[in-house]
């Protein structure tokens, strides 16, 4: 990869091979993490889609004895 100007910043280039493995499309949130002085890590962040799902599996499993106190929660 080639770091380029773009702008007032500076930009790379993805390889097909990144795009195909994280499934990235034009408009993706993406996440760079470093790892150490020359490793990063780059991370697809999830969509809204990926969010209504993680809700969906969740839903209806909290534990049989929770109970919600309004009153507590806007302390």
């Amino acid at each position: 990869m080639v770091v380029s100007k773009w702008g007032n910043s500076l930009a790379i280039r993805l390889p097909a091979a990144v795009v195909d493995a994280l499934e990235l499309h034009e408009g993706d949130d993406i996440e760079v993490v470093v790892a150490s002085a020359r490793i990063f890590e780059l991370k697809k962040k999830p969509g809204r889609e990926d969010f209504l799902a993680r809700l969906r599996d969740f839903r209806g499993k909290l534990p049989a004895d929770f109970t919600f106190d309004r009153n507590d929660a806007n302390e």
